[in-house]
């Protein structure tokens, strides 16, 4: 199944809440049934294909969606003194020895990990300017700041996620960024449990929480899984 994904700038080749967005869309129009139980889907995007399983709530719960990543690939390492002044923040702010590095499973992002909440609280949507300039001379399509420990009990970590104007300022959740963000935690050393919430978006007021599962092999990442669910808030006819 062919599909892809716009930003209002420019196109992505993966993206989370577009892939849970389909999979929903496609049992709500009855071109995929969940009467047999659970399905396996595969999606052509951009880049090639991600498989998407997609299961039935228990209990009155919306549906469970779960795409598998591709296999991560680590990108350039950046300057601190040069990224974290485009966010406005100090060198203090990085969690220290942190490597800030381009990670795709899908999508190229910019890790930042941060030293803790208040240093990712502190953080500004960057000056157009100055950050086009930089991201055209980069590897990455967004960047993704976090940090360690949830803004729940439940999380593990607690992420932010900004655009490039004309495209939203922060996005509330991010799977593809997400996916990219456990690859880097696994690789690094700095979170070994494989299965986890993932949180982001609680400051914007539209909390929202990831399941991730990590899949290694002698210590070398060979795929992420991200999770979520989706429900039906409107729908329309296209007339041509």
């Amino acid at each position: 199944m062919a599909v892809r994904y716009f930003t209002p700038a420019e196109e992505i080749p993966l993206a989370g809440h577009p892939t849970i967005a389909t999979a929903v869309a496609l049992v709500h129009a009855g071109v995929v049934s969940l009467q047999g139980g659970p399905q396996q889907l595969s999606f052509e995007l951009l880049e090639g294909p991600i498989s998407v399983a997609i299961a039935p709530g228990t209990d009155g719960q919306p549906l469970q969606v779960t795409m598998t990543q591709r296999r991560p690939v680590f990108g350039h390492l950046h300057e601190p003194a040069a990224v974290l002044p485009l966010f406005g923040l100090t060198l203090d702010d990085l969690l220290p020895g942190a490597p800030i590095q381009t990670v795709s499973t899908g999508t190229p992002q910019l890790m930042v990990l941060l030293r803790d909440h208040a240093a990712l609280r502190r953080a500004q949507a960057p000056e157009a300017a100055a950050y086009t300039r930089y991201r055209a001379a980069s590897d990455f399509f967004s960047p993704h700041l976090f940090c360690l420990g949830g803004a729940t009990p439940l999380g593990s970590t607690f992420a932010r996620h900004f655009g490039t104007p004309p495209d939203i300022l922060e996005d509330p959740v991010t799977g593809s960024a997400t996916g990219a963000m456990a690859a880097y935690l696994h690789h690094h050393g700095y979170l070994t449990a494989t299965t986890y919430v993932a949180e982001q978006g609680h400051w914007l007021g539209r909390p929202g929480a990831v399941q991730v599962n990590v899949q290694s092999q002698n210590g070398i990442v060979e795929q992420v899984q991200i999770g979520g669910t989706g429900v039906v808030l409107v729908e329309g006819r296209l007339t041509v």
